[in-house]
């Protein structure tokens, strides 16, 4: 853990390195003192082909961040910031960019991982 899970509206990738965005992420969150092992960092992205928001230009970028129970409001505050800096830097005309994180529950989580 963590995760996160990009969704960006449908285009921003003809004219910006969506991969490249994804890669300054993981980076960014192996560079925390939240995370010991780089190994369970996880950053995917999707484009999203239908939407509506309310603010111009009509684009967007939103992150959920996705941690086990129990990180402190500040680290999650702190890991928010950092995803939210990343995004900004890199996608500085998408009209709107958000970050929201998730507390998963251990006992019910499950991975398989090779």
């Amino acid at each position: 853990m963590p995760h996160v899970s990009v969704e960006f509206s449908k285009g921003l990738e003809q004219t910006n390195d969506i991969q490249s965005v994804c890669n300054q992420l993981f980076a960014t969150l192996c560079d925390q003192d939240a995370f010991e092992d780089p190994s369970v960092i996880k950053i995917r992205a999707t484009p999203i082909e239908f939407f509506r928001i309310g603010s111009e230009p009509q684009t967007f970028v939103h992150a959920t961040l996705l941690l086990m129970q129990g990180r402190s409001e500040s680290t999650r505050t702190h890991l928010n910031k950092a995803i939210l800096d990343v995004l900004s830097k890199a996608l500085p005309d998408v009209g709107s960019i958000t970050v929201k994180d998730v507390e998963m529950t251990r006992a019910t989580y499950a991975s398989r991982v090779l």
